[in-house]
């Protein structure tokens, strides 16, 4: 039997009415008013109030930065970035990090190890293509600049652009670097009304650093170089400003109680992810991985996070456009600010970055947040002159937020 079309069109059109009535509904609510609404230009612009905010957009026609300003957005185009090129270095890199993609589309042209300086050739492709062209734009030396790459783009480390046998030719060089997952979130960061500052949190040990420390992690490398960050956080938050979750202690549940008490957490321990499935990457802690989803789950205000573990900036190779690592997750539930790893980091360089972070920031059991990526940007320069072409050594490093 035929279906009745017109009974059919009726049900459909009803329910469209449903769905329009309860986005009024919805609406009407205090801050809802743009609910499964596009963004306004006017209302993302605030997010460029400490420095410009650049968009690589990767097109099959063309390419083009959208150079976001608090007075508008101006379109560059990148006349020498292909899409196709795109995918071929994304290839490269995930080879070159002995993760290999899934995806046929980011396969590389060569055969794996066949190319010891893919990192060199990726960062000098990657400056020739479109860095030195933006940041010859940009108005002005030694400003800060926030990269916000879209598609597959995004698993590149642009702020290790740069020919690094050339002084000056590298965005290093030029610019402190600070990433942002979404335009949206960087401006949500900036907000006063946020209350992220640790004298207005409302818990009376919020202003407190919560440190996460597995040195000898269950089934896991041991961590030896753990101890000597704990040490070290011992010094900088002296007493009753820190509170220490280690081995049998630093359970899931535990963990994820303490965050919303404590404006600031340090993760000293392994961390994991899975470029086909980047939702399940997480932190490793002594009952298991605390995932991505986990983290999602719970809102906080606070300030600062550094995750001393390995891939917590690295995202999925499936979805690219998709901002899911596990320091996104962190920055969207309320961290204002998160310093994170791309890949793989040595335990000893792990720990020797965060003490020079620390000693930039932190005074007398008070944590200085706003100056993270400035603290982060010099001893990630440091790292670089002592490692000389030893480029895996200082680029994982990455800050997001303002």
């Amino acid at each position: 039997m035929m279906p009745d079309v017109t009974l059919e069109l009726d049900r459909r059109m009803a329910r469209a009415r449903a769905w329009d009535d309860v986005l009024a509904d919805i609406r009407r609510l205090d801050g809802f008013a743009d609910f499964l609404r596009p963004p306004r230009l006017a209302d993302l612009l605030p997010a460029a109030a400490g420095g410009p905010v650049v968009v690589i957009n990767v097109g099959s026609g063309r390419c083009d930065a959208l150079i976001v300003r608090v007075d508008g957005v101006e379109v560059l185009n990148l006349p020498d970035l292909r899409k196709g090129d795109v995918f071929d270095q994304v290839g490269r890199y995930l080879t070159a990090l002995g993760a290999p993609p899934a995806d046929r589309d980011l396969r590389p042209r060569y055969e794996p190890g066949t190319e010891p300086d893919a990192l060199a050739d990726i960062t000098a492709w990657m400056w020739d293509a479109f860095a030195e062209r933006i940041l010859d734009h940009l108005d002005g030396p030694d400003q800060r600049v926030w990269w916000c790459p879209t598609g597959v783009l995004s698993l590149l480390p642009v702020h290790a652009a740069g020919h690094h046998d050339i002084p000056g030719a590298a965005v290093i060089d030029r610019v402190v670097s600070s990433y942002t997952p979404t335009l949206r979130a960087l401006r949500d960061a900036r907000r006063p009304d946020n209350e992220h500052s640790a004298s207005k949190h409302t818990s009376s040990n919020a202003a407190r650093m919560l440190v996460v420390a597995l040195p000898e992690p269950p089934g896991q490398a041991p961590l030896p170089f753990v101890r000597d960050e704990v040490a070290l956080l011992a010094e900088a938050f002296p007493g009753t400003t820190r509170t220490e979750l280690g081995g049998t202690a630093a359970t899931r549940a535990a963990v994820l109680h303490e965050l919303g008490r404590h404006a600031w957490v340090h993760f000293s321990c392994h961390g994991s992810q899975d470029l086909d499935d980047p939702s399940s990457g997480g932190l490793e802690l002594y009952d298991g991985s605390l995932t991505i989803a986990d983290l999602s789950r719970h809102a906080h205000r606070n300030e600062f996070a550094f995750l001393s573990a390995c891939k917590t900036a690295t995202g999925g190779a499936n979805l690219p456009d998709e901002a899911i690592t596990l320091a996104a997750a962190l920055h969207f539930t309320g961290f204002r600010h998160v310093i994170a790893t791309l890949w793989s980091v040595g335990d000893r360089t792990a720990a020797e970055v965060a003490a020079a972070v620390y000693q930039d920031l932190a005074a007398g059991g008070t944590l200085h947040p706003d100056r993270s990526a400035i603290a982060l940007h010099r001893a990630v320069r440091a790292l670089r002159r002592r490692s000389g072409r030893d480029l895996a050594a200082w680029i994982p490093f990455v800050h997001i937020g303002p």
